[in-house]
């Protein structure tokens, strides 16, 4: 059994740490607020952005000139899997939930006799992926320098994957990231952005045309390049919305462990005392009536 310094030790270490995680909590739900507001604001300008191309990309992806970027490559045989995560870990499953999603598709893909490469933006996600997936890894981009994130650093990150496209070193690219929802619920979310996706407009919806000036597909070649990029921000914002809410939701539970611990360990330190002060009494008693 331990003694009562060892216990009294513990404790003020439980207690140290408990003050650390309320800290950082403090310090995540300060940051979440920020968060949010910039990736609900992202939100309806990339929503937009990919109405209004799906719109002009109806009436052009079936002609000879459509852009690459729209038409696609003709084939479905090399898949590069943007992932975006986290630069720092204590969030719970945060980082890991998006990995999961990525690896499962990556398996699934490998299955069917395709082949899978990786570009990872974000230290924790590449760290995990490179345990299996070391040799697939084709670019690894570090964003813990980047004190407030901007569109900058996603037009960054779309001129690699572009460059890539042009190259012909993949034919599909899928995006990874975290939707933020609440701060215990973050969704760990899939979209591929090359080549466009056009949805499908319902049966009962009315068709609008509009003549353009220039043409669909000039517009096209200016405006999806851009879309890339403004997806990939809506991604990253999403991504540190998630970060800060599902940080501030792991160090809450924490803090409440810890008190938990301190509990019963200032209970058992309370037991362990009174069972050696009645031991010391009984010896004394003892003692003076062998006497």
């Amino acid at each position: 059994m331990a003694s009562l310094k060892d216990m009294r030790v513990r404790i003020a270490s439980t207690k140290a740490t408990q003050k650390i995680t309320k800290a950082m909590q403090m310090v995540a739900a300060s940051r979440l607020r920020r968060a949010q507001q910039a990736a609900e604001a992202a939100r309806p300008y990339a929503d937009k952005m990919s109405a209004v191309i799906s719109n002009i990309a109806g009436a052009a992806a079936g002609s000879p000139g459509a852009p690459a970027l729209l038409a696609g490559t003709g084939k479905d045989q090399v898949h590069l899997l943007l992932v975006c995560t986290g630069e720092r870990g204590l969030s719970g499953a945060f980082n890991s939930s998006i990995v999961r999603l990525a690896r499962d598709r990556a398996q699934a893909l490998m299955a069917q006799g395709k082949e899978v490469k990786f570009f990872c933006v974000g230290r924790k996600g590449y760290e995990q992926l490179r345990r299996l997936f070391d040799k697939q890894i084709v670019e690894h981009l570090d964003l813990r320098s980047v004190r407030q994130l901007g569109f900058v650093n996603a037009e960054d990150i779309a001129r690699k994957v572009l460059a890539r496209f042009e190259n012909g070193e993949f034919d599909v690219c899928t995006l990874f990231y975290a939707q933020f929802k609440s701060v215990i619920a973050q969704i760990p979310t899939a979209q591929q952005i090359i080549p466009l996706v056009v949805e499908a407009k319902a049966a009962n919806t009315p068709v609008t045309s509009y003549e353009y000036e220039p043409e669909e597909d000039e517009l096209l070649s200016g405006l999806l390049p851009r879309n890339i990029a403004v997806q990939i921000f809506r991604a990253l914002l999403e991504n540190n919305a998630s970060f800060y809410g599902a940080q501030m939701s792991s160090m809450d539970n924490a803090t409440r462990n810890a008190g938990e611990m301190i509990r019963k360990q200032t209970q058992i330190y309370n037991r362990t005392r009174q069972a050696q002060i009645t031991k010391e009494l009984i010896e004394i008693i003892s003692g003076a009536e062998a006497v």
